[in-house]
């Protein structure tokens, strides 16, 4: 419950706060970010948490930004518990007899935190400034890329997204280039999300006291130290039982505050695997493991030597024994993927022909290579996030086994994690540790996504003719089994060419405290905190 004031109380409030910040921003200083007054009463849920990279929906790509910006913003669709579309800021769509046309009828009862009246101006703003060059968004090309006009949008020769049209307040007309049965899955995406134009052009941080259209307000964010989301009271939706949510910032060992009672959810990692599962101790009760639709690889530079050769790819990949990384080094918390696309994901192929750990042709392949000898390799070095000069557990095994299974010495090349994703494209060596978390549940948001030869995110600057054609025929393809069948060969052919060396695919190990209900996280790896209830 918030702090009740008389209307005079709150009018010298605000004078002597304006006149606090006028003072503060006079010499030049930063003042601590606190939007919202304090939470008094109501349930609050403690938990662990690292600052965003960023909060501004049209640059983020990275799932700790993504944790907050789908708690303080929304778009015209979401995804339900099954990971299917439903209506969001939009109550309804239609769909045009050629597929080519969307037209999302808006609520009338939506507002942005500040309490302005959502419309379909808004979206069009918002995409079309996602789509300015200025912004640098790496992600509008991907997720918005599908609608006529934003190529020449993001190229800087139109002044306009030409496919959005406001027909009036509440109905915003989309037209694409093809018909694209996965196009309204992207709208659930954070880069589609509505922003206020206002809030925007405030401030070049602005995103720093970002007005949306959530569940939550950004009440307070200190950084490294704390982020407070407000319940939005105002929302159209589901509104929050909690009336805050605390991400404690690098407050410590996670662990550690789950055990004294400073956070109430945290998740496993692998140094604490056995204490949790142990059937005699206090914690398996509060267990939960949650399946992620989620793929960890390596990347090769397929633009520059040694990994232009394919037999050079696929010896790396056949001198990695997964199974025994995954049981040593993971205690088994992964599963060994050999192919791209994860279990449960619509187009997961169980009889997939992978390549599998032989240290012996992964020799051969060398002999047979362009390069006829590991001596005639040049320094290959492989880009990884980090801090310092500590590398994980798992990247430590894998360099060893190329060291003892092909006689390789490479080297790690550590970036910041929270750069990572944002600068990879340019900093990459001759390999790269990556994860993708899929975005919607099919198979183009990896295949395609990851592996095109003109998409953004494939950061290996892979190309495979044969595999683009593929994929254009399957994401325009409309019978639904058929478009199954024709990812299963584009994933047969990437495996086949070794484009990346799979690793693993994930499941979060969580720990929650028994009062806490309805925390569910989806396979995509983020609960809906709304949902959350403290008894």
């Amino acid at each position: 419950m918030f702090l009740q004031m008389k209307i005079a109380k709150k009018l010298l409030f605000v004078c002597l706060a304006i006149t606090l910040l006028l003072v503060l921003l006079a010499a030049g200083c930063q003042p601590e970010q606190d939007n919202g007054t304090a939470v008094l009463g109501d349930e609050v849920l403690n938990i662990y948490g690292t600052d965003p990279h960023t909060l501004d929906p049209a640059i983020s790509g990275d799932a700790t930004s993504h944790e907050y910006i789908m708690q303080i913003y929304s778009g015209l669709v979401r995804l339900d518990d099954e990971l299917q579309p439903v209506a969001d800021i939009a109550e309804e769509w239609k769909v045009s007899n050629d597929g080519k046309t969307y037209t999302f009828t808006l609520r009338r009862d939506v507002k942005f935190h500040d309490g302005k009246e959502v419309t379909a101006y808004d979206f069009k703003y918002s995409w079309e400034r996602a789509c300015l060059p200025e912004t640098g968004s790496q992600t509008a090309p991907t997720y918005l890329g599908d609608i006529v006009g934003a190529d020449e949008m993001l190229a800087g020769v139109a002044p306009d997204i030409s496919g959005v049209r406001v027909v009036n307040d509440y109905t915003l007309e989309v037209t694409i280039d093809a018909p694209r049965p996965y196009f309204i899955y992207k709208m659930a995406y954070t880069t589609a999300f509505v922003v206020d134009r206002e809030n925007v052009e405030s401030a070049i941080n602005w995103w720093r006291t970002p007005n949306g259209t959530g569940p939550f307000k950004l009440g307070k964010w200190k950084e490294n130290e704390l982020i407070r989301l407000d319940r939005n009271a105002d929302y159209y939706g589901q509104v929050a039982q909690l009336a805050s949510v605390n991400f404690q910032l690098l407050a410590g060992v996670p662990m550690n505050l789950y055990e004294t009672g400073e956070i109430d959810v945290t998740g496993v990692s692998l140094s604490y695997i056995d204490k949790v599962t142990d059937e005699r101790g206090p914690f398996l009760q509060d267990l939960m493991i949650v399946p992620q639709l989620s793929f960890s690889y390596i990347g090769f530079n397929c633009s520059k030597p040694p990994f232009d050769d394919p037999d050079i790819r696929r010896a790396f990949s056949m001198a990695i024994d997964k199974e025994k990384i995954a049981s040593l080094t993971y205690r088994n918390m992964v599963e060994v993927a050999y192919g791209i696309l994860p279990p449960g994901l619509p187009g997961y192929n169980e009889d997939l022909d992978g390549l599998e750990f032989d240290a012996e042709q992964a020799k051969e392949l060398i002999e047979n290579s362009s390069y006829g000898d590991v001596s005639a390799l040049p320094q290959i070095t492989i880009t990884d996030a980090g801090w310092g000069a500590s590398i994980g557990g798992s990247m430590e095994a894998i360099i060893a086994q190329w060291k003892q299974n092909l006689g390789v010495d490479v080297q790690v090349r550590l970036l910041e994690p929270d750069i990572f994703l944002y600068s990879l494209m340019e900093e990459k060596d001759e390999m790269y540790s990556m994860g993708w978390i899929a975005d919607y549940p099919h198979p183009q948001d990896f295949l395609e996504i990851l592996f095109k030869g003109s998409s953004k995110n494939n950061y290996g600057e892979y190309l495979n003719e044969q595999v683009d054609a593929l994929l254009e025929e399957a994401g325009l393809e409309m019978d639904n089994e058929r478009s199954l069948e024709l990812y299963q060969q584009v994933e047969q052919l990437l495996v086949n060419d070794a484009a990346c060396i799979p690793l693993w695919f994930g499941q979060n190990y969580i720990l929650v405290k028994d009062y806490v209900e309805n925390y569910n996280p989806t396979p995509l790896g983020i609960p809906r905190y709304n949902e959350i209830v403290i008894e």
